[in-house]
């Protein structure tokens, strides 16, 4: 037998060689791209000359550069989901960044002349939006949904030597609720391979048997070509060998196989062990083609009595929503990014993540599979009744299946994924042709995937409990509406609810409000919501509401709280407030910077470690004497509060209130400045832990933290460095709002800064930015060389300070 190559991945900026007898390969185009916003004309042409365009490395987020406007992308609209009444002036609903209009993209590519059976596979992961792809003039395929998967046999379009690819894009406005970003934001992949290969996205791994000391791997693998074999290697975590199987038997275009792995290390969120599979196609023992799919042994079952099961025990989601949208990057993928996100997450106890409302990025997907984290992958936002005039509903009744099959298709080894949702809150809940879609689209999920089931996110209802829409879908959602869960369990025949979009409670960082009172959309002269964590909107509420749901009801198999992170637009309960253009609904805020909700969630969540976390700050000139409540977050039942040493009392978590269940409240505290201390007792009476915060002194100097402190020489990793604004003691001073300035230096460059606030106008690429609640993030970039890269924060009154972050 001859072998040949199983696997290259090139990457040389936009060239690759394709070498002598290698069965596939498969380059990123990242560098070197051309960009330019407004349409021109030829500029689809192979021979169109790009003066004046910019270099752009994708991914790329064009908008997100700014600079905030008021009059982009302004609605005068009545948000139906919102309960609103009437229509109003909308400035911030989509982050009022210019995402509107027409992109080009342009590069080229070198690829020798494809030999005989060869073809050339373009792949989008994503392109925002309504996309047309030119290869050498020739347009090859268009895709309308701007977060859909989609690829192109280009084979018959290339010619030797220098290849010109060209992207149109255009944003219409009215088209979405949020931020959707601009650009191509996720990765471009070409694929060079035989004829004779793996269909793309045409395997499809399960473990459909998980008992004791052996587990069954089952390989569906759709194949192009005749006479063929495959040859299939399972490995281990650490790359050995353990399992092997050879098999030729074929039904239509379809080789299954079995094979069994011995004593099974299964995937879950606390062990998220990871196998690999490759796959080689040999065509009378010449092989063709070569691919290596990750996965995991896990089993999954839903059902009542049981709610949830994962390995075949009861799991809750405890779970968050996430729109795409990385803060200051915009909508454009960043492995580091993503990672800090999910880390983030980890500590405070989730373990699971909804997509809302779009298709994951697959750089996501890889992470929640490394790092432990069950996945809700959702798929749009509207079907074919509109939300916003110019949204998905126009493309529905054509793209909807073909938007399916390729999310299902490209992302279904992960074993992360364990339900997918055909919608969030769409008008078409209503009547019986919303029920024949639902019906539609589930029976499209089960064709192309039966192991897995399928929800929507049901805001309305009373019309799913009427209409019968809720009692077809395998998983019941219900976004919000705590008080139909007990209608609905009983009406609904599947025994369970999912709390698929729950609390949309509102906070800035570090902000707090007087007197402290649970209100419902509430508002201030600053833009800013109080973060005593008791205020919500119209169709919300509060945490603890849904913690007594999750703690008292079997039938209720976990939640997805909105949101995880702060996000570009829908600035609810400011709307219509200018300037606000992003939202409060975040547990951490648009820089990542967790609010003082982290510590609730955490609470709860986090059963491995102690939490214990006071509110508010403790800097209140002006406020002496006056009633300040005092809030604890913590793992612990009881806890006793001292201002400068003077105890105000032992506080019990108890069933007075839902919010006495869950918080430690001390409501009678008058203000002095000083030090606030918190000692928690464990189910003995025995002092376990404590925490205490001071009144700061006067600004003196800054604070670098970073998270990472070596990163990769790539060109992309960041280091996400945390600045402080700290009295000359080191306690945070949490009114400081100085302006900062940003200076990077030696193998690395300035990215970008966020502070998280929602009314801040500054732009996130300029290296100055505002302090927010005393703190702000830098992100610093590495290049492609290593070595040392020195940041410097400096602002005027105060000590500057330098971090040294290494790039390797």
């Amino acid at each position: 037998m001859r072998l040949k190559i199983l696997l290259l991945i090139v990457i040389v900026s936009g060239t690759f060689v394709l070498a002598q007898n290698q069965s596939r390969n498969v380059i990123t185009l990242s560098d070197n791209w051309k960009f330019t916003k407004g349409d021109v004309q030829g500029a689809e042409k192979a021979d169109f000359v790009t003066k004046g365009w910019q270099t752009v490395s994708v991914p790329h987020d064009w908008a997100i550069y700014g600079p905030f406007d008021k009059e982009v992308d302004k609605q005068t609209v009545r948000i139906v989901q919102n309960q609103e009444k009437e229509a109003t002036e909308k400035t911030g609903r989509t982050g009022s960044l210019p995402h509107i209009g027409v992109g080009w993209y342009r590069t080229t590519f070198d690829l020798p002349e494809l030999e005989k059976g060869k073809k050339v596979l373009l792949q989008f992961d994503g392109a925002m939006s309504n996309a047309r792809v030119f290869v050498n003039g020739n347009e090859v395929g268009c895709r309308p949904y701007g977060y859909s998967y989609f690829y192109f046999d280009i084979s018959q379009h290339l010619v030797p030597g220098k290849n010109t690819l060209a992207v149109r894009l255009e944003n219409p406005g009215k088209a979405s609720r949020w931020y959707p970003g601009a650009g191509i934001y996720r990765k471009v992949q070409l694929i060079v391979k035989d004829e004779v290969c793996f269909q793309h996205w045409g395997t499809f791994v399960t473990t459909p048997y998980v008992d004791g000391g052996v587990a069954k791997v089952n390989i569906k693998s759709k194949v192009n070509g005749k006479d063929l074999s495959i040859k299939t290697i399972i490995k281990d975590a650490a790359g050995k060998i353990i399992a092997e199987k050879v098999s030729s038997e074929r039904y239509g275009d379809e080789v299954e196989q079995n094979i069994a792995v011995k004593n099974p290390e299964l995937w879950s969120p606390d062990t998220p062990v990871l196998y690999s599979v490759e796959m080689q196609l040999y065509q009378n023992n010449e092989l063709k083609d070569v691919q290596v799919i990750p996965f995991g042994i896990r089993t999954i079952s839903y059902g009542p009595d049981k709610g949830f099961e994962l390995n075949g025990k009861t799991t809750k989601f405890k779970g968050v929503c996430l729109h795409h949208d990385l803060g200051p990057l915009g909508a454009a993928v960043n492995i580091a990014a993503l990672k800090r996100q999910l880390t983030i997450l980890k500590d405070m106890g989730c373990n699971a993540i909804r997509s809302a409302h779009n298709m994951p990025s697959h750089e996501q997907l890889e992470l929640c599979d490394e790092m432990g984290f069950l996945f809700l992958a959702e798929s749009f936002d509207e079907w074919a009744k509109p939300k916003v005039k110019n949204g998905y509903n126009l493309y529905f009744n054509e793209w909807a299946e073909k938007d399916v099959i390729n999310l299902v298709r490209a992302t279904r080894n992960h074993p992360c994924i364990v339900m997918w949702s055909s919608g969030n809150e769409v008008p078409d809940q209503h009547g019986s042709i919303g029920v024949k879609r639902a019906k539609w689209l589930q029976d499209i999920f089960h064709r192309e995937d039966p192991t897995r089931p399928v929800t929507v996110g049901m805001d309305q209802v009373n019309a799913v409990m009427k209409s019968g829409f809720g009692a077809i879908m395998d998983i019941p959602g219900l976004n919000y509406r705590v008080h139909l869960y007990e209608e609905a369990y009983e009406r609904f025949p599947q025994g369970f609810l999912l709390g698929s979009e729950t609390a949309s409670t509102v906070s800035s960082r570090g902000v707090y409000k007087f007197p402290v009172e649970i209100a419902k959309g509430k508002q201030y002269a600053d833009g800013q919501c109080s973060s005593y964590d008791f205020e919500y909107c119209s169709w919300s509420n509060l945490p603890d509401d849904d913690f007594v749901l999750q703690d008292d009801k079997d039938w209720v198999i976990g939640e997805f709280v909105w949101t995880g992170f702060d996000y570009l637009g829908e600035p609810t309960p400011y709307d219509t407030y200018w300037p606000s253009r992003s939202s409060y609904f975040g547990i951490c805020d648009l820089a990542g910077l967790p609010k003082d909700r982290y510590y609730l969630y955490r609470s709860r969540w986090n059963t491995k470690e102690e939490t214990l976390h006071i509110l508010p700050h403790w800097n209140w000139e002006g406020r002496e004497g006056e009633t300040t409540p005092v809030f604890v977050y913590t793992s612990y039942s009881k806890a006793e509060l001292f201002i400068n040493g003077k105890s105000q009392g032992i506080q019990s978590k108890s069933d007075e209130s839902k919010q006495h269940r869950y918080r430690l409240m001390w409501m009678d505290v008058k203000y002095e400045p000083g030090t606030v201390k918190v000692v928690a007792y464990d189910k003995d009476g025995n002092p376990a832990a404590e925490k205490e915060i001071k009144t700061a002194g006067k600004p003196h100097h800054l604070e670098l933290v970073a998270d990472r402190e070596m990163i990769k020489a790539d060109g992309n990793d960041l280091s996400f460095v945390t600045v402080s604004v700290v009295d000359e003691d080191g306690n945070i001073c949490p009114t400081a709002s100085h302006q900062l300035s940003f200076k990077v230096s030696g193998k690395g460059t300035y990215r970008a800064a966020c502070n998280g606030d929602a009314t801040s106008l500054e732009m996130f690429h300029m290296p100055t930015m505002k302090a927010f609640s005393g703190k702000l993030v830098v992100l610093v970039q590495s290049q492609k060389e290593a070595g040392d890269i020195k940041l410097k924060v400096s602002a005027k009154g105060l000590q500057s300070e330098e971090i040294v972050i290494k790039s390797l």
